[in-house]
Protein backbone atom coordinates (compact mmCIF):
# COMPACT_ATOMS: atom_id res chain seq x y z
CA UNK A 1 0.00 0.00 0.00
CA UNK A 2 2.68 2.47 0.84
CA UNK A 3 4.96 1.70 -2.58
CA UNK A 4 1.77 2.29 -4.72
CA UNK A 5 1.03 5.73 -2.32
CA UNK A 6 4.48 6.54 -3.30
CA UNK A 7 5.37 6.00 -6.65
CA UNK A 8 2.40 7.13 -8.02
CA UNK A 9 1.06 10.16 -5.32
CA UNK A 10 -0.43 12.41 -7.53
CA UNK A 11 -2.79 10.00 -8.96
CA UNK A 12 -3.24 8.30 -6.32
CA UNK A 13 -4.15 11.90 -4.16
CA UNK A 14 -6.63 12.12 -7.05
CA UNK A 15 -8.38 9.26 -6.45
CA UNK A 16 -8.32 9.52 -2.82
CA UNK A 17 -9.79 13.25 -3.39
CA UNK A 18 -13.02 12.10 -5.62
CA UNK A 19 -13.62 9.06 -3.60
CA UNK A 20 -14.04 11.00 -0.24
CA UNK A 21 -16.74 12.79 -1.75
CA UNK A 22 -19.09 9.87 -1.46
CA UNK A 23 -19.22 10.25 2.59
CA UNK A 24 -21.92 13.30 1.59
CA UNK A 25 -25.38 12.80 0.61
CA UNK A 26 -26.87 11.08 -1.63
CA UNK A 27 -24.30 8.37 -1.43
CA UNK A 28 -23.55 8.84 2.82
CA UNK A 29 -20.12 6.33 2.35
CA UNK A 30 -18.48 8.14 5.43
CA UNK A 31 -16.33 5.49 6.30
CA UNK A 32 -14.74 5.82 3.23
CA UNK A 33 -14.23 9.25 3.94
CA UNK A 34 -12.43 8.51 6.56
CA UNK A 35 -10.23 6.10 5.25
CA UNK A 36 -9.39 7.99 2.34
CA UNK A 37 -8.54 11.19 4.97
CA UNK A 38 -6.49 9.08 6.43
CA UNK A 39 -4.35 8.02 3.28
CA UNK A 40 -4.33 11.46 2.04
CA UNK A 41 -2.97 12.79 5.32
CA UNK A 42 -0.49 9.75 4.59
CA UNK A 43 0.99 10.66 1.46
CA UNK A 44 1.06 14.40 2.86
CA UNK A 45 3.52 13.53 5.29
CA UNK A 46 5.69 11.14 3.13
CA UNK A 47 5.66 14.61 0.60
CA UNK A 48 9.63 15.08 0.15
CA UNK A 49 9.32 18.76 0.01
CA UNK A 50 7.25 21.54 1.05
CA UNK A 51 6.32 21.96 -2.84
CA UNK A 52 5.33 17.86 -3.18
CA UNK A 53 3.22 18.74 -0.41
CA UNK A 54 1.10 21.47 -2.03
CA UNK A 55 0.98 19.63 -4.88
CA UNK A 56 -0.60 16.35 -3.19
CA UNK A 57 -3.33 18.59 -1.32
CA UNK A 58 -4.21 20.43 -4.51
CA UNK A 59 -4.67 17.63 -6.25
CA UNK A 60 -6.45 15.69 -3.62
CA UNK A 61 -8.64 18.38 -3.56
CA UNK A 62 -9.52 18.78 -7.37
CA UNK A 63 -10.69 14.98 -6.93
CA UNK A 64 -12.74 15.79 -3.97
CA UNK A 65 -14.87 19.02 -5.06
CA UNK A 66 -15.19 17.51 -8.71
CA UNK A 67 -17.16 14.94 -7.97
CA UNK A 68 -19.13 16.89 -4.79
CA UNK A 69 -20.03 19.74 -6.61
CA UNK A 70 -20.75 17.50 -9.83
CA UNK A 71 -24.32 18.79 -9.38
CA UNK A 72 -23.15 22.09 -10.45
CA UNK A 73 -23.11 20.91 -14.35
CA UNK A 74 -27.17 21.12 -15.01
CA UNK A 75 -27.09 24.72 -13.70
CA UNK A 76 -25.78 25.23 -17.44
CA UNK A 77 -28.97 24.28 -18.66
CA UNK A 78 -31.35 26.23 -18.18
CA UNK A 79 -30.53 29.29 -20.07
CA UNK A 80 -29.75 30.14 -23.45
CA UNK A 81 -26.28 32.40 -23.45
CA UNK A 82 -23.80 30.18 -22.73
CA UNK A 83 -24.14 26.51 -24.16
CA UNK A 84 -24.97 23.72 -22.11
CA UNK A 85 -22.00 21.84 -22.76
CA UNK A 86 -19.90 24.34 -20.65
CA UNK A 87 -21.77 22.71 -17.85
CA UNK A 88 -19.21 19.38 -17.73
CA UNK A 89 -16.05 21.81 -17.37
CA UNK A 90 -17.82 24.24 -14.69
CA UNK A 91 -17.33 21.77 -11.69
CA UNK A 92 -13.35 21.32 -12.58
CA UNK A 93 -13.28 24.90 -12.74
CA UNK A 94 -14.41 25.28 -9.31
CA UNK A 95 -12.40 22.68 -8.07
CA UNK A 96 -9.52 24.16 -9.20
CA UNK A 97 -10.27 26.77 -7.05
CA UNK A 98 -11.39 24.93 -4.05
CA UNK A 99 -8.44 22.61 -3.88
CA UNK A 100 -6.71 25.73 -2.83
CA UNK A 101 -7.99 25.21 0.57
CA UNK A 102 -6.71 21.39 0.99
CA UNK A 103 -3.46 22.59 -0.39
CA UNK A 104 -3.01 25.28 1.82
CA UNK A 105 -4.12 22.60 4.83
CA UNK A 106 -1.58 20.27 3.78
CA UNK A 107 1.38 22.76 2.84
CA UNK A 108 0.98 24.09 6.83
CA UNK A 109 0.70 20.41 8.78
CA UNK A 110 4.22 19.36 6.65
CA UNK A 111 5.90 21.98 8.01
CA UNK A 112 5.34 20.15 11.86
CA UNK A 113 5.58 16.58 10.79
CA UNK A 114 8.25 14.83 11.97
CA UNK A 115 10.13 11.54 10.75
CA UNK A 116 6.95 9.44 11.53
CA UNK A 117 3.05 10.15 12.06
CA UNK A 118 2.10 10.86 15.46
CA UNK A 119 -0.82 12.13 17.20
CA UNK A 120 0.51 15.44 17.63
CA UNK A 121 1.06 15.77 13.78
CA UNK A 122 -2.53 14.53 12.98
CA UNK A 123 -4.37 16.79 15.77
CA UNK A 124 -1.97 20.00 14.22
CA UNK A 125 -3.34 19.05 11.02
CA UNK A 126 -6.72 19.09 12.09
CA UNK A 127 -6.69 22.44 13.37
CA UNK A 128 -5.28 23.79 9.91
CA UNK A 129 -8.35 21.93 8.57
CA UNK A 130 -10.33 24.04 10.40
CA UNK A 131 -9.09 27.05 9.97
CA UNK A 132 -9.11 26.88 5.58
CA UNK A 133 -12.44 25.48 5.53
CA UNK A 134 -13.52 28.51 7.74
CA UNK A 135 -11.66 31.02 5.18
CA UNK A 136 -13.32 28.83 2.37
CA UNK A 137 -17.16 30.43 4.17
CA UNK A 138 -16.46 33.57 3.59
CA UNK A 139 -13.57 34.29 0.97
CA UNK A 140 -14.51 36.03 -2.18
CA UNK A 141 -18.11 35.82 -0.44
CA UNK A 142 -17.79 32.93 0.49
CA UNK A 143 -18.59 29.16 -0.58
CA UNK A 144 -19.35 26.87 2.42
CA UNK A 145 -20.96 24.15 -0.02
CA UNK A 146 -20.24 20.98 2.05
CA UNK A 147 -17.99 21.20 5.07
CA UNK A 148 -16.22 17.70 5.83
CA UNK A 149 -18.46 17.62 9.10
CA UNK A 150 -21.70 17.28 7.22
CA UNK A 151 -20.96 13.37 6.57
CA UNK A 152 -22.21 12.85 9.94
CA UNK A 153 -25.50 13.74 9.16
CA UNK A 154 -26.58 10.22 9.12
CA UNK A 155 -25.12 9.96 12.23
CA UNK A 156 -26.87 11.52 14.92
CA UNK A 157 -24.55 11.07 18.02
CA UNK A 158 -21.54 12.66 15.94
CA UNK A 159 -23.88 14.88 14.77
CA UNK A 160 -25.05 16.20 17.42
CA UNK A 161 -21.68 17.32 18.41
CA UNK A 162 -22.16 20.67 16.34
CA UNK A 163 -24.27 21.88 19.19
CA UNK A 164 -21.15 22.50 20.92
CA UNK A 165 -18.52 22.54 18.32
CA UNK A 166 -20.33 23.37 15.02
CA UNK A 167 -19.45 22.13 11.76
CA UNK A 168 -16.45 23.71 11.02
CA UNK A 169 -15.18 22.31 14.53
CA UNK A 170 -16.65 18.71 13.60
CA UNK A 171 -14.49 18.70 10.86
CA UNK A 172 -11.47 19.22 12.55
CA UNK A 173 -12.02 16.90 14.54
CA UNK A 174 -13.80 14.67 11.95
CA UNK A 175 -9.73 14.75 10.18
CA UNK A 176 -8.31 14.22 13.63
CA UNK A 177 -10.56 11.16 13.80
CA UNK A 178 -9.09 9.69 10.20
CA UNK A 179 -5.50 10.58 11.20
CA UNK A 180 -5.71 8.11 14.46
CA UNK A 181 -6.43 5.54 11.67
CA UNK A 182 -2.33 6.34 10.98
CA UNK A 183 -1.38 5.65 14.66
CA UNK A 184 -3.70 3.32 16.16
CA UNK A 185 -2.02 0.43 14.96
CA UNK A 186 0.76 1.08 17.08
CA UNK A 187 -1.38 -0.61 20.00
CA UNK A 188 -3.59 -3.09 19.00
CA UNK A 189 -5.62 -2.54 22.26
CA UNK A 190 -6.61 0.91 21.44
CA UNK A 191 -7.37 -0.92 17.63
CA UNK A 192 -9.74 -2.39 19.05
CA UNK A 193 -11.50 -0.19 20.90
CA UNK A 194 -11.78 2.14 18.06
CA UNK A 195 -13.55 -0.48 16.34
CA UNK A 196 -15.90 -1.11 18.81
CA UNK A 197 -16.92 2.43 18.69
CA UNK A 198 -16.94 2.65 14.59
CA UNK A 199 -19.45 -0.44 14.72
CA UNK A 200 -21.49 1.40 17.60
CA UNK A 201 -21.71 4.24 15.31
CA UNK A 202 -22.35 2.35 12.02
CA UNK A 203 -25.49 0.00 14.22
CA UNK A 204 -26.53 3.64 15.39
CA UNK A 205 -27.17 4.78 11.14
CA UNK A 206 -28.55 2.06 9.98
CA UNK A 207 -31.24 2.01 12.94
CA UNK A 208 -32.12 5.56 12.83
CA UNK A 209 -35.39 6.47 11.41
CA UNK A 210 -37.33 9.45 10.81
CA UNK A 211 -40.26 10.30 13.18
CA UNK A 212 -43.45 11.65 12.95
CA UNK A 213 -45.41 14.01 15.07
CA UNK A 214 -48.98 13.67 16.41
CA UNK A 215 -51.37 15.90 14.73
CA UNK A 216 -54.40 16.80 17.24
CA UNK A 217 -57.39 18.41 15.37
CA UNK A 218 -56.68 21.90 16.78
CA UNK A 219 -52.81 22.03 16.68
CA UNK A 220 -51.12 24.61 14.86
CA UNK A 221 -49.91 22.93 11.51
CA UNK A 222 -47.52 23.71 8.99
CA UNK A 223 -48.57 23.00 5.30
CA UNK A 224 -45.00 22.84 3.31
CA UNK A 225 -46.15 22.50 -0.59
CA UNK A 226 -44.00 20.70 -3.03
CA UNK A 227 -45.95 21.24 -6.89
CA UNK A 228 -43.19 19.11 -8.67
CA UNK A 229 -42.23 22.38 -11.71
CA UNK A 230 -39.22 21.57 -13.12
CA UNK A 231 -36.59 24.70 -13.41
CA UNK A 232 -37.90 25.45 -17.64
CA UNK A 233 -41.15 25.22 -16.76
CA UNK A 234 -41.30 27.74 -13.96
CA UNK A 235 -42.89 30.66 -16.72
CA UNK A 236 -45.77 28.19 -17.72
CA UNK A 237 -48.83 29.59 -18.62
CA UNK A 238 -47.58 32.79 -17.46
CA UNK A 239 -48.16 31.82 -13.62
CA UNK A 240 -51.35 30.94 -13.58
CA UNK A 241 -50.36 26.48 -14.31
CA UNK A 242 -48.21 27.78 -11.21
CA UNK A 243 -50.86 28.93 -8.79
CA UNK A 244 -52.89 26.54 -9.44
CA UNK A 245 -50.74 23.69 -8.64
CA UNK A 246 -50.08 25.25 -5.29
CA UNK A 247 -53.28 25.98 -4.27
CA UNK A 248 -54.35 22.71 -5.69
CA UNK A 249 -51.82 20.95 -2.61
CA UNK A 250 -52.39 23.73 -0.40
CA UNK A 251 -55.72 22.07 1.49
CA UNK A 252 -58.47 24.17 3.09
CA UNK A 253 -59.28 26.21 6.62
CA UNK A 254 -59.45 23.75 9.64
CA UNK A 255 -60.13 24.55 13.41
CA UNK A 256 -56.44 24.22 13.30
CA UNK A 257 -54.19 27.12 12.65
CA UNK A 258 -52.08 26.56 9.11
CA UNK A 259 -48.52 27.87 8.44
CA UNK A 260 -48.90 27.38 4.39
CA UNK A 261 -45.04 27.29 3.18
CA UNK A 262 -44.69 27.82 -0.31
CA UNK A 263 -40.98 27.02 -2.12
CA UNK A 264 -39.08 29.91 -3.79
CA UNK A 265 -38.76 30.56 -7.69
CA UNK A 266 -42.28 29.13 -8.74
CA UNK A 267 -44.60 32.18 -7.96
CA UNK A 268 -43.48 34.11 -11.06
CA UNK A 269 -46.47 36.79 -10.65
CA UNK A 270 -45.13 40.26 -8.63
CA UNK A 271 -47.62 40.57 -5.40
CA UNK A 272 -46.54 43.73 -4.34
CA UNK A 273 -48.35 46.75 -5.19
CA UNK A 274 -47.00 50.19 -6.77
CA UNK A 275 -45.03 49.28 -9.54
CA UNK A 276 -45.61 50.53 -13.18
CA UNK A 277 -48.53 48.98 -14.68
CA UNK A 278 -46.60 47.18 -17.20
CA UNK A 279 -44.67 45.09 -15.09
CA UNK A 280 -48.36 43.45 -14.09
CA UNK A 281 -49.22 42.57 -17.39
CA UNK A 282 -52.93 41.62 -17.17
CA UNK A 283 -52.13 39.93 -14.07
CA UNK A 284 -53.39 42.36 -11.02
CA UNK A 285 -50.76 42.15 -7.50
CA UNK A 286 -54.16 42.74 -5.55
CA UNK A 287 -55.82 39.86 -7.57
CA UNK A 288 -53.30 37.31 -6.69
CA UNK A 289 -52.80 37.97 -3.15
CA UNK A 290 -56.76 37.56 -3.03
CA UNK A 291 -56.60 34.08 -4.61
CA UNK A 292 -53.72 33.11 -2.46
CA UNK A 293 -55.70 34.54 0.45
CA UNK A 294 -58.69 32.16 -0.48
CA UNK A 295 -57.18 29.63 0.83
CA UNK A 296 -56.49 30.69 4.14
CA UNK A 297 -58.94 30.41 7.31
CA UNK A 298 -59.07 33.65 9.97
CA UNK A 299 -55.67 32.80 11.49
CA UNK A 300 -53.74 31.18 8.90
CA UNK A 301 -50.76 32.59 7.27
CA UNK A 302 -48.79 32.02 3.17
CA UNK A 303 -45.20 32.76 3.11
CA UNK A 304 -44.02 32.18 -0.26
CA UNK A 305 -41.19 33.29 -2.99
CA UNK A 306 -41.60 35.97 -4.73
CA UNK A 307 -40.13 38.76 -6.19
CA UNK A 308 -39.37 42.37 -5.74
CA UNK A 309 -38.35 45.16 -7.64
CA UNK A 310 -36.41 48.47 -7.94
CA UNK A 311 -37.01 50.74 -10.46
CA UNK A 312 -35.03 53.75 -11.91
CA UNK A 313 -36.15 57.13 -12.51
CA UNK A 314 -37.00 56.88 -15.59
CA UNK A 315 -39.54 53.74 -14.92
CA UNK A 316 -37.19 50.86 -15.99
CA UNK A 317 -36.42 48.22 -13.69
CA UNK A 318 -32.88 48.83 -11.78
CA UNK A 319 -32.49 45.70 -9.45
CA UNK A 320 -34.78 43.05 -7.39
CA UNK A 321 -34.83 41.22 -4.76
CA UNK A 322 -35.61 37.37 -4.22
CA UNK A 323 -37.82 37.65 -1.01
CA UNK A 324 -40.63 35.81 1.20
CA UNK A 325 -43.76 37.71 1.49
CA UNK A 326 -46.31 36.71 4.53
CA UNK A 327 -49.69 36.54 3.00
CA UNK A 328 -52.52 37.46 5.68
CA UNK A 329 -55.89 36.17 4.87
CA UNK A 330 -57.47 39.44 4.61
CA UNK A 331 -54.83 39.59 1.48
CA UNK A 332 -52.20 41.99 2.72
CA UNK A 333 -48.34 41.92 2.64
CA UNK A 334 -47.87 41.08 6.30
CA UNK A 335 -44.13 41.23 6.38
CA UNK A 336 -41.13 40.81 3.47
CA UNK A 337 -37.77 39.08 3.99
CA UNK A 338 -35.15 40.08 1.48
CA UNK A 339 -32.05 37.37 0.86
CA UNK A 340 -29.01 38.36 1.90
CA UNK A 341 -26.18 36.06 0.70
CA UNK A 342 -26.75 35.82 -2.88
CA UNK A 343 -25.55 33.41 -5.27
CA UNK A 344 -22.67 34.46 -7.30
CA UNK A 345 -23.63 33.71 -11.52
CA UNK A 346 -26.85 32.63 -10.17
CA UNK A 347 -28.39 35.73 -8.79
CA UNK A 348 -25.71 38.30 -10.11
CA UNK A 349 -22.73 38.23 -12.27
CA UNK A 350 -19.88 39.47 -10.89
CA UNK A 351 -18.33 41.62 -12.36
CA UNK A 352 -20.45 42.60 -15.05
CA UNK A 353 -18.17 44.87 -16.81
CA UNK A 354 -15.49 42.12 -17.20
CA UNK A 355 -18.11 39.48 -17.49
CA UNK A 356 -20.99 40.23 -20.35
CA UNK A 357 -17.64 41.58 -22.74
CA UNK A 358 -15.96 38.17 -22.40
CA UNK A 359 -19.94 36.00 -23.51
CA UNK A 360 -20.78 35.01 -19.94
CA UNK A 361 -24.04 35.24 -18.27
CA UNK A 362 -25.71 34.49 -14.99
CA UNK A 363 -27.15 30.76 -14.93
CA UNK A 364 -30.93 31.09 -14.02
CA UNK A 365 -33.04 32.42 -16.56
CA UNK A 366 -33.57 36.63 -15.72
CA UNK A 367 -31.52 39.65 -16.56
CA UNK A 368 -31.96 41.68 -13.82
CA UNK A 369 -29.30 40.91 -10.77
CA UNK A 370 -30.59 41.02 -7.21
CA UNK A 371 -29.70 43.21 -4.74
CA UNK A 372 -28.64 41.68 -1.22
CA UNK A 373 -31.13 42.09 1.64
CA UNK A 374 -29.88 43.28 5.49
CA UNK A 375 -29.06 39.72 6.46
CA UNK A 376 -31.04 37.46 9.05
CA UNK A 377 -34.43 38.53 10.38
CA UNK A 378 -37.36 36.91 11.98
CA UNK A 379 -40.77 37.94 11.45
CA UNK A 380 -42.81 38.16 14.29
CA UNK A 381 -46.51 36.71 13.34
CA UNK A 382 -49.57 36.56 16.23
CA UNK A 383 -50.39 32.70 15.50
CA UNK A 384 -47.45 31.00 15.13
CA UNK A 385 -44.66 33.41 16.55
CA UNK A 386 -41.46 34.45 15.70
CA UNK A 387 -40.02 32.76 12.26
CA UNK A 388 -36.80 33.28 11.06
CA UNK A 389 -36.27 33.21 7.07
CA UNK A 390 -33.36 31.98 4.96
CA UNK A 391 -33.87 31.77 1.46
CA UNK A 392 -31.79 28.61 -0.59
CA UNK A 393 -28.18 29.04 -0.44
CA UNK A 394 -28.35 31.51 2.64
CA UNK A 395 -28.50 28.03 4.87
CA UNK A 396 -25.58 26.33 4.13
CA UNK A 397 -23.63 29.33 6.02
CA UNK A 398 -22.87 28.19 9.45
CA UNK A 399 -23.66 30.71 12.43
CA UNK A 400 -24.69 33.22 9.94
CA UNK A 401 -28.57 32.12 10.18
CA UNK A 402 -30.61 33.66 12.96
CA UNK A 403 -30.83 37.31 14.20
CA UNK A 404 -29.20 36.61 17.18
CA UNK A 405 -30.68 38.98 19.00
CA UNK A 406 -34.36 38.14 18.53
CA UNK A 407 -34.14 34.07 18.27
CA UNK A 408 -37.00 32.46 16.53
CA UNK A 409 -38.70 29.73 17.10
CA UNK A 410 -38.77 28.07 13.81
CA UNK A 411 -36.49 28.55 10.38
CA UNK A 412 -38.37 28.57 7.05
CA UNK A 413 -35.97 27.85 4.12
CA UNK A 414 -37.85 27.89 1.09
CA UNK A 415 -35.31 26.84 -2.20
CA UNK A 416 -35.26 26.47 -5.57
CA UNK A 417 -33.26 23.31 -5.87
CA UNK A 418 -34.85 22.46 -9.20
CA UNK A 419 -31.49 22.88 -11.26
CA UNK A 420 -29.20 21.24 -8.79
CA UNK A 421 -29.56 18.25 -10.31
CA UNK A 422 -29.75 14.75 -8.49
CA UNK A 423 -26.98 15.21 -5.86
CA UNK A 424 -27.60 18.99 -5.02
CA UNK A 425 -30.93 18.55 -3.49
CA UNK A 426 -29.97 15.71 -0.77
CA UNK A 427 -26.55 17.76 -0.30
CA UNK A 428 -28.75 20.75 0.35
CA UNK A 429 -31.04 19.01 2.96
CA UNK A 430 -28.45 17.32 4.59
CA UNK A 431 -26.70 20.77 4.97
CA UNK A 432 -30.15 22.37 6.34
CA UNK A 433 -30.35 19.25 9.34
CA UNK A 434 -27.06 20.25 10.41
CA UNK A 435 -28.12 24.15 11.03
CA UNK A 436 -31.25 22.88 12.80
CA UNK A 437 -28.81 21.05 15.52
CA UNK A 438 -26.15 23.69 15.70
CA UNK A 439 -28.83 26.13 16.66
CA UNK A 440 -31.12 23.81 18.47
CA UNK A 441 -33.98 25.05 16.09
CA UNK A 442 -36.25 23.12 13.55
CA UNK A 443 -35.87 24.08 9.93
CA UNK A 444 -38.88 23.77 7.13
CA UNK A 445 -37.65 23.41 3.49
CA UNK A 446 -40.06 23.91 0.56
CA UNK A 447 -38.61 22.97 -2.57
CA UNK A 448 -40.61 23.02 -6.40
CA UNK A 449 -39.25 19.65 -6.82
CA UNK A 450 -37.61 18.08 -3.96
CA UNK A 451 -37.05 17.36 -1.36
CA UNK A 452 -39.47 19.41 0.80
CA UNK A 453 -38.77 18.36 4.80
CA UNK A 454 -39.53 19.13 7.89
CA UNK A 455 -36.37 19.04 10.34
CA UNK A 456 -36.81 18.79 13.88
CA UNK A 457 -34.34 20.66 16.59
CA UNK A 458 -32.56 17.46 16.77
CA UNK A 459 -31.65 17.21 13.00
CA UNK A 460 -34.43 14.29 12.33
CA UNK A 461 -36.48 14.20 9.55
CA UNK A 462 -40.12 14.66 10.28
CA UNK A 463 -41.73 14.69 7.36
CA UNK A 464 -40.30 15.00 3.91
CA UNK A 465 -41.84 14.56 -0.28
CA UNK A 466 -38.85 12.96 -1.85
CA UNK A 467 -37.13 14.67 -4.97
CA UNK A 468 -39.58 14.70 -8.27
CA UNK A 469 -42.87 14.26 -6.90
CA UNK A 470 -45.46 16.51 -5.99
CA UNK A 471 -47.13 16.65 -2.99
CA UNK A 472 -47.58 18.25 0.34
CA UNK A 473 -46.73 17.81 4.25
CA UNK A 474 -49.16 18.06 7.05
CA UNK A 475 -47.62 18.63 10.24
CA UNK A 476 -47.58 20.43 13.97
CA UNK A 477 -45.08 22.63 14.50
CA UNK A 478 -42.36 21.25 15.56
CA UNK A 479 -40.85 22.41 19.23
CA UNK A 480 -37.61 24.50 19.63
CA UNK A 481 -34.69 23.66 21.64
CA UNK A 482 -33.02 25.48 24.28
CA UNK A 483 -30.24 27.65 22.47
CA UNK A 484 -26.75 25.28 21.99
CA UNK A 485 -23.48 26.94 22.84
CA UNK A 486 -23.09 26.86 19.12
CA UNK A 487 -25.90 29.18 19.02
CA UNK A 488 -24.70 31.49 21.60
CA UNK A 489 -20.91 31.64 20.87
CA UNK A 490 -21.65 30.81 16.79
CA UNK A 491 -18.22 30.02 15.27
CA UNK A 492 -15.69 31.17 17.29
CA UNK A 493 -15.81 27.43 18.92
CA UNK A 494 -14.44 26.34 15.72
CA UNK A 495 -11.55 28.92 17.10
CA UNK A 496 -11.62 27.12 20.65
CA UNK A 497 -11.54 23.72 18.80
CA UNK A 498 -8.15 24.38 16.85
CA UNK A 499 -6.56 25.98 19.77
CA UNK A 500 -7.61 22.91 21.85
CA UNK A 501 -6.08 20.46 19.26
CA UNK A 502 -2.99 22.80 19.35
CA UNK A 503 -2.56 22.77 22.71
CA UNK A 504 -2.73 19.45 23.04
CA UNK A 505 -0.38 18.65 20.17
CA UNK A 506 1.72 21.20 22.01
CA UNK A 507 1.59 19.12 24.80
CA UNK A 508 2.36 15.62 23.35
CA UNK A 509 5.18 16.95 21.28
CA UNK A 510 6.69 18.28 24.77
CA UNK A 511 5.72 14.74 26.37
CA UNK A 512 7.72 13.15 23.62
CA UNK A 513 11.22 15.24 23.88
Amino acid sequence: MSHLLTRYPAPVALLLGAAAACGFAPLQLWPLTLACFAAWMWLVHDAPTWKAALWRGWVFGVGHFTINDNWFQHAFDFQDKMPPVLGYVAPLALALYLAMFPMVAAGIAWRFRRSRVDLAWVLLFAATWIATEWVRSWLFTGYAWDPLGVIWVPVQPVAALTRVTGTYGLSGLTVALAGTLLVLPQRMKVVAGGGMVVALLVAQALSYRDVALPLAPTTPRLVVVQPNVAQDERGESDGEMMLRRLSALSGRPSAAPRLVLWPEGVIRDFVEDGYPLWVYGNRSPYVIRERMAALLGPRDLLLTGGTALNFKADGDIASGYNSVFAITPDARIAARYDKAHLVPYGEYLPMPWLLKPLGLARLVPGDVDFLPGPGPRTLDTPTFGAIGVQICYEIIFSGQVIDPAHRPRLLFNPSNDAWFGRWGPPQHLAQARMRAIEEGLPIVRATPNGISAVIAADGALLATVPHMEAGAIEAALPAPAAPTLFSRVGNWMAFVVAALLIAAALVLRRRAR
